[in-house]
């Protein structure tokens, strides 16, 4: 399996500042240090960051941070190891195994529905081409163009491919004859949480698995 570069920011926490030397031990300073571009292959040892209830704080993006985060994280006591990997870092006074799983000791309540964003909106409609149903060469299209008075909002954006964004251009729905495979709507946090599980990244370390699956439906 190949690896993977992710950036953990869940859907519904705002963009957050760099750390600074005021930092106050606050949630909000655990995720500004934390908040970074994590590596998930085999050999660099990410982790995976659960909320506070066990549950992945974004599944796509997967919430991980590199192992340095994570071990910051622990000695500053704002997380719970859950899980380890065989692997140890070492001093010559201490010894540690890497964190493969930890979980939040204060929940972070996440927001009802996400940021208006390109990815979302692509998240939202599950990477796929509302017109055609293709998934490569992906842009947005405004149901109702710009130019006709159209909105740039989650009602009246869907994903696009290339060639049906030109196609359809400037025109009306009726007039183009084109209609997209589902009404544009607002998603919230939840839905886009299960369309993200429908894009498993190419790497999952077994210990990952229980707390990414445990809550979909059983097969009966």
């Amino acid at each position: 399996m190949g690896p993977f570069t992710i950036v953990t920011r869940p859907y519904s926490i705002r963009p957050i500042e760099k750390e600074g030397p005021s930092a106050t031990g606050k949630l909000e300073d655990l995720l500004a240090l934390n908040v970074a571009t994590a590596s998930a292959a085999p050999g660099t040892y990410p982790a995976l960051v659960l909320n506070a209830d066990y549950r992945p704080l974004s599944y796509y993006p997967l919430s991980l941070w590199g192992w340095q985060d994570a071990v910051k994280a622990v000695f500053l006591d704002r997380v719970n190891i859950v899980s380890e990997y065989d692997h140890a870092v070492h001093s010559p006074s201490f010894e540690m195994r890497l964190p493969s799983v930890v979980s939040l000791k204060n929940y972070v309540r996440p927001a009802l529905y996400p940021a208006f964003t390109r990815f979302n909106v692509f998240l939202r409609d599950r990477f796929t081409c509302q017109y055609c149903g293709d998934n490569q060469d992906l842009t947005f299209d405004h149901l109702i163009p710009r130019s006709r008075g159209g909105l740039t909002r989650w009602d009246n954006v869907v994903t696009a491919c290339a060639p049906c964004n030109l196609l359809k251009g400037g025109q009306m729905p009726e007039r183009a004859k084109m209609w997209p495979a589902q009404k544009p709507y607002r998603p919230t946090v939840f839905e886009l949480h299960r369309n993200g599980r429908l894009f498993p990244p190419n790497y999952l370390h077994e210990s990952w698995l229980d707390y990414l699956y445990w809550d979909t439906e059983l097969e009966p």
